[in-house]
C-alpha cells in the first residue's frame, strides 16, 4: 500500500505573484549568499533548485571564506551551515553591520542542536499535549565519561534495557549519526563516551522525518529499527552497531506496510508542534525525527532534530524552498517596487 505525506507551502500566493516579488519590474533579484560545505553545495543547490531560483529571480552567490565577509554582497539573505567559533563570530559581526540581511539561521541558536542532550531538552521542555496526541522524548542519560560506569549509571537511572547509544555532539561527520543498540548490562561497557543513552522505544521499524522550512512542513517516512519482543532480548546479547538508519537509501514511502504503522502523524499536531520548536529554538531551518509507539496511535516522541537537514533528499524541496526565500523578503520588495 503506497501513502505518501502532503505538501504544505508557506504562503498560498501564486507562483507568477511570487516571480514579481523575487524580481519584479525594478530587475531587483533576491540574492542568496551561501557559506556550505562542498558537500552540503552539491545536496542541496541541485540545478532544479537553481533554475526554479533564477525563474522566480532568486540568485545563489557562494561566500568566499578567504575574504572578510564585509566586502562581499550585498546579500538579502545569508544561507550557511558551517561550524566553529570564528565562523560565528564572523557571523555576529556582520549581522551587527547589516541588520538588514537575514541570517538563516543565527548561529548561537544553532548550537543547541550540536549536543544531543540540550537538542531533545528543549522538547522535553514543552511538555506537548495535544488533541491529536502527545509527544515527548524517551528516557535519557549522558554519559561523559569512563565507559565501565555505564552499566551502574543506567541501574541507577532506572533505564530499561534494550538502550540507543548515540554521540553526544552532533558535527556533521558520518560517524555522529552513527548507533549502536545494547542489549545487556555487560555491553554497556563497550560502549565509547561521550555519548547519550535512550531507551528503545518499539514503533514498528518506521520513523517520520518531518521538514521544516519557516511556516511550511513536509513528512516522510523512512526505515527505521524492528521492534526488539522479550524472546529478543532473551536470545541477543552484546552490541549491535549502525550506520545512520534513516537516510534517503532507507525511503519507506512505496513499501507495503501496515497502515496502522505507515499512517502518517496528524497534521494539526505537526504544524502546532513545529511552530512551538521554531519558537523555542529561534530556528526556522531543522527536521525533527518522530516515531510513533507501537500499538498506540497518539503517543509519539521526537528522537533526534538536526539544523538544515538534507532537503535535497524531500520531495518537492525546490519549490517549498524558494517560495520560504521569497516569503522572508517579500514586504520589502513590495515597498521597493512600490517606490521605484
Amino acid at each position: 500500500m503506497k501513502l505518501s505525506g502532503d505538501i504544505v507551502y508557506s504562503n498560498g500566493e501564486k507562483e507568477e505573484e511570487e516571480e514579481e516579488v523575487g524580481e519584479g519590474k525594478s530587475g531587483r533579484k533576491l540574492v542568496v549568499g551561501y557559506a556550505l560545505t562542498s558537500k552540503k553545495v552539491k545536496s542541496f543547490l541541485q540545478p532544479k533548485l537553481e533554475r526554479l531560483a533564477r525563474k522566480k529571480g532568486i540568485l545563489f552567490v557562494a561566500i568566499d571564506q578567504s575574504r572578510p565577509l564585509s566586502e562581499q554582497g550585498p546579500f538579502d539573505i545569508v544561507l550557511h551551515k558551517l561550524t566553529g567559533r570564528e565562523w560565528q563570530q564572523i557571523l555576529e559581526d556582520y549581522h551587527e553591520q547589516h541588520p538588514e540581511v537575514t541570517v538563516l539561521d543565527p548561529p548561537d541558536a544553532i548550537q543547541h542542536l550540536y549536543n544531543r542532550q540540550s537538542m531533545l531538552q528543549q522538547v522535553s521542555d514543552l511538555n506537548f499535549s495535544d488533541p491529536h496526541g502527545e509527544v515527548g522524548v524517551p528516557k535519557q542519560l549522558v554519559i561523559t565519561d569512563d565507559p565501565l560506569s555505564i552499566p551502574l549509571a543506567v541501574a541507577q537511572a532506572g533505564l530499561s534495557l534494550p538502550l540507543v547509544a548515540k554521540p553526544l555532539v552532533v558535527d556533521g561527520s558520518a560517524k555522529s549519526h552513527e548507533l549502536s543498540l545494547a542489549y545487556d548490562q555487560f555491553s554497556l561497557s563497550m560502549l565509547e563516551p561521550p555519548l547519550v543513552l535512550q531507551e528503545f522505544v518499539n514503533h514498528g521499524g518506521v520513523l517520520f522525518k518531518v521538514y521544516i522550512v519557516g511556516e511550511a512542513i513536509k513528512v516522510v517516512r523512512r526505515f527505521s529499527l524492528p521492534n526488539v519482543n522479550k524472546h529478543d532480548l532473551l536470545h541477543h546479547t552484546g552490541l549491535f552497531r549502525f550506520p545512520r538508519v534513516s537516510c534517503a537509501s532507507a525511503n519507506a514511502e512505496d513499501a507495503d506496510l501496515d497502515p496502522s504503522i505507515a499512517e502518517l502523524p496528524p497534521r494539526p499536531m505537526l504544524e502546532r508542534l513545529a511552530r512551538e520548536l521554531r519558537r523555542c529554538l529561534g530556528l526556522r531551518l531543522f527536521n525533527i525525527d518522530v516515531i510513533r509507539e507501537h500499538g498506540t496511535r497518539d503517543r509519539f516522541y521526537v528522537i533526534d532534530i538536526n539544523y538544515f537537514p538534507g532537503y535535497g533528499k524531500m520531495p518537492g524541496y525546490e519549490h517549498i524552498f524558494t517560495d520560504f526565500l521569497l516569503s522572508l523578503v517579500k514586504g520589502e520588495y513590495r515597498r521597493r517596487i512600490s517606490t521605484s
